[in-house]
């Protein structure tokens, strides 16, 4: 049982990551309707972006702010310059030009930070406390999930309590409606794009704060399983990204614990779910069903 409670919690902790970046897929969908496959590698420039500034001496809660402003700024930019130029065209394109940045990001960061491995500090401290059964949790994981509730609790006011969020919503259901209504759907747009990655970011930096080393390859697995995570809460769901990320952690913890199998089986699992969940339940756990009228 011990062994049970143990890897629920660090599926929790893992789990956390997953929410996170799907936090940020579902921002970009419900503002802007599009499904970004760069979101990891947005939140893994952002990790080499902390990394780096943490070298130069810099706290950690420092270093982290600032890739997470440097990355509002720089998702703002490529809504700007890649994806408001297909606006109005096959949504094809813009998946063709996420992926396409998906790889020029990955590649960019080969070249300006290298291949060698590097170490981020967590921003956590260090030790656990007592759990249940004489299990402990460890404290980053409770910091972990201290900033994932900071987060749902801000986003949710965000699009829910906000004239901005209202907007927001307003330019992701209809832009032209908007528009005639004086909202600034360009506007509204690029703070979506920038919002998701500095979320994006924050994620980016805690995994690789969790990892005891870092590099090129640190968030194409975590981009699977956020986009199961994702597809299972629903993805115009903010609470339902979390729960569903949450699932995914301790599912995956249990998977490499309980499944005697090959290596790498864990990654069937978001696969499966991706899967399962389009075909029976499309608009995921928590989506609302969209009706139109002809």
């Amino acid at each position: 049982m011990e062994l049970f409670i143990n890897q629920m919690i660090n599926g929790l902790g893992a789990g956390v990551v997953f929410a996170s970046v799907a936090l940020a897929l579902v921002l970009i969908f419900r503002t802007t309707g599009v499904l970004n496959f760069a979101q990891g590698e947005m939140a893994l420039f952002s990790a080499f972006v902390s990394w780096k500034l943490t070298t130069t001496g810099m706290p950690v809660v420092v270093a982290i702010l600032l890739s997470m402003a440097f990355s509002f700024v720089g998702g703002a930019l490529i809504e700007r310059t890649l994806i408001r130029p297909m606006e109005g065209r096959s949504p094809l394109n813009v998946v063709i030009i996420t992926l396409g940045l998906f790889l020029g990001l990955n590649a960019l960061v080969q070249l300006i930070f290298g291949t060698d491995p590097q170490t981020m500090p967590s921003p956590f401290p260090d030790g656990s406390v007592p759990f249940i059964l004489d299990t402990r949790i460890q404290k980053d994981t409770i910091g972990l999930l201290l900033v994932l509730l900071v987060q749902c609790l801000g986003l949710w006011l965000l699009l829910n309590r906000t004239t901005i969020g209202l907007k927001l919503r307003a330019v992701a259901a209809n832009p032209d409606s908007a528009r005639l209504h004086g909202i600034r759907a360009g506007t509204m747009l690029m703070f979506g794009w920038g919002l998701s990655a500095a979320i994006g970011a924050l994620a980016g930096t805690l995994v690789a704060g969790e990892r005891t080393a870092i590099d090129a390859s640190l968030m194409q697995v975590v981009l699977v399983y956020a986009l199961a995570s994702a597809a299972l809460g629903g993805f115009g769901s903010v609470w339902g990204a979390v729960v569903a990320g949450l699932f995914v952690g301790v599912a995956d913890s249990l998977t490499k614990q309980y499944v005697d199998a090959l290596d790498g089986i864990e990654v069937v699992l978001p696969l499966g779910l991706i899967l399962v969940v389009l075909v029976v339940m499309p608009n995921g756990l928590f989506g609302k069903r969209t009706v139109e009228r002809v």
